[in-house]
């Protein structure tokens, strides 16, 4: 089985983002979706920046993921080249339609965020398993798109969150403490981490997020 991968999500400044590289983490998030984490793609690019540059030193590379709220497809479009961006992550609880729409648009990989909070996450997993080039599993908050630091139920969830085409990412209030039993539950591709590993919304602690590849690591090494 293939190594978990980590996404530090969130990333506000270049310093945190260069970390992030070199810990090897394969994606570095930045959110174009409002609330505190929320930067302009100019200045995502100077964040990634530091991750390519770091990642380089280190012979690895990150790519590069920009969050949207309910933006129209040529915005997107227009914010992923401003940012350089590999992957757009659609976090508005979007239809099949709007991530096909979005990635003919942008001719990038869309991953589609689905909050789990009834019965209808499931038929909506389903359906952007036909179209999502990744679905990404998070908590459902009212109000809130992401970044609360509130977990979904992992058991019920991994009953279901099996896709057959689809990348799984999951998130949703991981940390170093839990991210372990949500591997082993949901056995996900990807873990995307942002508030579990900040000292205040946007601001990484950087003992944190190296106590989570370590986590991350550990679980890959008992797999």
């Amino acid at each position: 089985m293939p190594p978990v991968e980590i996404k530090f999500c969130g990333l506000t400044r270049p310093t945190d983002a260069g970390l992030a590289a070199s810990l090897g983490a394969a994606y570095v998030g930045a959110i174009f979706a409002g609330g505190p984490r929320s930067i302009t793609p100019e200045r995502a690019a100077e964040v990634f920046a530091a991750a390519a540059a770091a990642a380089g030193a280190a012979g690895g590379a990150a790519r590069r993921v920009g969050v949207f709220g309910a933006t129209p497809p040529a915005e997107v479009a227009h914010a992923a080249r401003a940012a350089l961006l590999d992957v757009i992550q659609l976090h508005d609880d979007p239809t099949a339609e709007r991530a096909a729409s979005v990635r003919s648009e942008c001719g990038l990989p869309v991953w589609a965020v689905v909050r789990v909070a009834s019965g209808s996450a499931r038929a909506r997993f389903a359906e952007l398993d036909e179209v999502a080039d990744a679905i990404v599993l998070d908590a459902f908050v009212p109000g809130r798109l992401g970044g609360t630091g509130t977990a979904f139920d992992w058991e019920e969830a991994a009953g279901w969150a099996r896709p057959r085409r689809a990348r799984l990412v999951v998130a949703g209030g991981l940390g170093a403490h839990n991210v372990s039993e949500a591997i082993h539950r949901l056995s996900p591709h990807v873990v995307d981490v942002s508030s579990g590993v900040e000292s205040a919304p946007g601001i990484k602690d950087h003992e944190r997020m190296r106590a989570f590849v370590q986590a991350v690591c550990k679980d890959d090494e008992r797999r």
